[in-house]
């Protein structure tokens, strides 16, 4: 929110420095993000105005204008494109000083002098713009001090507001704070109802239920919309960040930016029928303000003429029903919209206006009539007309007053820890527009119903504490002893699994949690995913089902980056739509890698990371739970055939590993080879309580085979065979070498194991071992047809 400093001390007058005053506002939660001073040290810059204009005789760009100060003529020469006879614009006297330490003298240009300077808006220090002189309106007095003109000096700031106070979205609504803060008072703002000229009216049909309760419309017959903004009104809007479009638009966005209040303004003979606000039908169109054409659904709220569109509630009006220089007839509306119903439609459009900003944190509900009334008093008073009756149409069921909240004296001392004297406390919640009754154990507080924020006692201490000082409350230590609870033996938290990571030379990275639907889309991850109803974009649309989309996405990012060699990690939680109930949130770990499997270095060859390596990543982890992991072929959509695999502990499916398919990586723009794991973190990270066990005292045997399988058989399954066969006294199983070539027929492999086997009561015997290496192998036959290699 951007606002005039002079147009908030106007409505809560107070002897504060714009320091001092910037300084309460941060204090009180109004966090002032920048303070731009306008109109420093203007003495000697006056309204002039240009009689006459000639061309330079030694410059083509230059002019020899002759001025009139209205207390005579002097001779300026001058560069502006826009400078011309008949023009007012600001003439900085000789002896001026502008802003930036800018001192004005007489001199010559080219041969010719000049006593003066005229100046732009950015040398006067009130705008950016530097484009061209800046130009008063005709009826600006010459002679007249242009600080006193413009109403200067003065400052814009801006503050950045928490979601809750959308009352702070006017100037009025900041003046209470300012008011409860500094202990001032707000000055009255009483609008005198403007009495009706004429019976022009249109009726008002509400069909929306609670989503538009209230609107009130008014008809302003025989307006002059080509009459200029006035330059208070003017300069108010350029101070606040809205540019001066048109008397009649300026009006609107004056009193939303005074009282929070949105409005519209209409063409009035543009509209052909009684005004209805109704849901959009899908498939109904609209030109919008902008010059867009927009198609609507249910979920949008409509301004209706004869059941025609004509506008966005709460977002934008139509472009065929706008008000132009050429309109006679004005219809003025206001309404109340519940914030549920303007929530997210006007981004869904690619949207954000100021008027949605507003009805989506909440505007009061008793606003709309007095809009209409300051309104019309301002075109009245400025454009002429007449006006007619105001109409309001109203659902009174669906506008619940304020109801009272009881602050009770002991509550408020015990939460804030300190003592505040009654008379402060109604200081603080009268000076916030509170209405205020004292009771038997505080007070009775009804809120006003621009306040949404306030619904709870906790809610009116938060308030005392805020305006009393954050600062002045004492810091204390809480009472009462502190409840440690042991952490479990059958979980590993995640902690460790972060150390562990970090320990293979892996970084976290942290995602958000909602993504691009057509990412998902991509991955073939879009079934069961949860859609955000207000994104805060299109990108980021709905909720992750796995983590690997981001994750890749942000491996891919850094690779953009020049960055050869990336290891990344994240834990976090997934989400599934669960039909009508709250989604199925689940925690995993993931982990994405490209390039190196080892940093670059001398003491030996570089060398692309592998499936193996990442297994062996993998592999560590489960060994914090004591987890055994068996690995089966995978044919999912998005990993590489061949290069992945289903990763499963106790028969139960984990997640997966492998590398990405190459149709993926291209989709995703990565040219290295990507290597990923994802798994379920509970399932993982459990384990039995460790209960101790003794070595055996008994030497442990150890028999090296060979078989010669089929090229085809995974070692999961050989190896469960193996510690199948080999029985209870088989304590390790080794694969040392893996062959392939002279010796072995093609499509067969030779794999190398060590079986070790030993007992806890006694030594095994030759016969014992033998009879298991001979099991082993007559299984390992009839599973696979391995035969022992000669």
């Amino acid at each position: 929110m951007k606002f005039s400093e002079n147009w908030l001390r106007q409505h809560v007058p107070t002897n504060a420095t714009r320091e001092q005053l910037a300084a309460t506002l941060t204090a009180i939660g109004l966090e002032v993000e920048e303070v731009t001073a306008l109109g420093e040290s203007l003495d000697g810059v006056v309204v002039a105005q240009i009689v006459s204009a000639e061309k330079h005789p030694e410059a083509d760009r230059l002019q020899v204008c002759q001025v009139d100060t209205g207390n005579g003529m002097v001779q300026i020469v001058c560069g502006a494109p826009n400078a011309r006879a008949g023009l007012k614009a600001p003439l900085a006297m000789v002896g001026a000083n502008l802003p930036g330490d800018i001192a004005i003298k007489a001199a010559k240009l080219r041969g010719v002098e000049s006593f003066g300077m005229l100046c732009s808006a950015k040398e006067l220090g009130v705008d950016p713009d530097a484009s061209g002189l800046l130009e008063l309106p005709a009826d600006a007095p010459v002679g007249a001090a242009l600080a006193q003109y413009l109403a200067l000096p003065d400052a814009s700031i801006e503050i950045k507001l928490t979601p809750n106070r959308a009352d702070c979205f006017s100037v009025r609504g900041i003046a209470y704070d300012v008011a409860a803060a500094a202990g001032g008072e707000v000055a009255p703002f009483d609008i005198a109802p403007v009495a009706a000229q004429s019976d022009a009216r249109l009726a008002i049909e509400l069909n929306a239920g609670a989503d538009a309760p209230r609107y009130c419309g008014r008809v302003i017959e025989g307006v002059n919309a080509s009459v200029p903004t006035p330059v208070w009104m003017a300069e108010r809007l350029r101070r606040s960040g809205i540019r001066p479009v048109s008397f009649l638009v300026d009006v609107t966005q004056y009193v939303m930016l005074e009282l929070g209040q949105p409005m519209h303004a209409f063409d009035r003979d543009t509209l052909k029928g009684s005004v209805g606000v109704r849901r959009a039908r899908a498939g109904e169109s609209l030109k919008l303000l902008d010059g867009r054409d927009v198609v609507l659904d249910e979920q949008f709220l409509a301004i209706t003429d004869a059941d025609r569109v004509v506008a966005l509630a709460g977002v934008m009006g139509g472009f065929d029903t706008r008000v132009t220089d050429a309109t006679k007839s004005v219809f003025l509306e206001a309404a109340h919209f519940a914030p549920a119903a303007i929530i997210g439609r006007g981004r869904k459009l690619g949207l954000h206006t100021d008027a949605a900003h507003r009805f989506e944190r909440g505007v009061a509900p008793v606003l709309p009539e007095t809009a209409i009334e300051y309104a019309t008093k301002l075109i009245v008073d400025i454009a002429g007309g007449v006006s007619g009756p105001v109409v309001e149409a109203a659902l009174p069921e669906h506008l619940q007053p304020s109801h009272p909240i009881l602050l009770r004296r002991a509550r408020l001392a015990r939460v804030l820890g300190l003592d505040i004297t009654d008379d402060q406390v109604e200081r603080i919640l009268r000076g916030l527009g509170l209405d205020v009754e004292s009771a038997a154990d505080g007070w009775r507080v009804v809120p006003p119903s621009r306040r949404f924020d306030l619904a709870i006692e906790e809610d009116l201490i938060e308030e005392v504490a805020r305006i009393h000082g954050y600062d002045a409350i004492p810091t204390t230590l809480p009472g009462g002893a502190s409840r440690l609870v042991a952490p479990s033996e059958t979980r590993i938290d995640e902690a460790a699994v972060r150390r562990q990571m970090t320990a293979r030379d892996y970084l976290e990275a942290v995602n958000y949690a909602f993504v691009d639907a057509q990412l998902l889309a991509d991955w073939h991850l879009a079934d069961g995913c949860v859609p955000l109803a207000n994104p805060l974009s299109a990108e980021l649309g709905v909720m992750r089902t796995s983590l690997l989309p981001g994750l890749v996405a942000s491996v891919a990012r850094n690779a953009a980056r020049q960055q050869p060699r990336v290891r990344l990690f994240e834990l976090g939680r997934v989400f599934a739509a669960n039909g009508n109930e709250a989604p199925i949130e689940t925690r995993r770990v993931a982990a994405a890698v490209i390039g190196a499997a080892r940093p670059e270095q001398w003491g030996g060859e570089s060398r692309a990371l592998g499936f193996h390596d990442l297994k062996g990543d993998l592999d560590s982890l489960a060994s914090l739970a004591g987890a055994q992991l068996e690995y089966r072929s995978s044919q999912t959509a998005w990993a590489h055939p061949g290069r992945s695999a289903d990763v499963y502990r106790d028969g139960v499916r984990l997640g997966w590993i492998g590398q990405l398919h190459p149709r993926l990586q291209r989709a995703l723009d990565l040219d290295a080879e990507v290597l990923a794991f994802e798994l379920d973190f509970t399932s993982l990270f459990s384990r039995a309580v460790p209960r101790a066990g003794h070595l055996s005292k008994f030497p442990s045997v150890r028999r090296d085979l060979a078989f010669v399988v089929a090229e085809s058989a995974p070692w999961a399954e050989i190896s469960s065979a193996v510690r199948a066969a080999a029985g209870p006294a088989l304590r390790d199983l080794v694969l040392f070498d893996r062959y392939q070539g002279k010796g072995v027929e093609p499509g067969f492999k030779s794999l190398a194991m060590g079986l070790i086997l030993q007992d806890e009561s006694r030594t095994l015997t030759d016969r014992e071992v033998d009879a298991a290496v001979s099991s082993v192998t007559e299984a390992l036959q009839r599973s696979h047809g391995a035969v022992i290699r000669g």
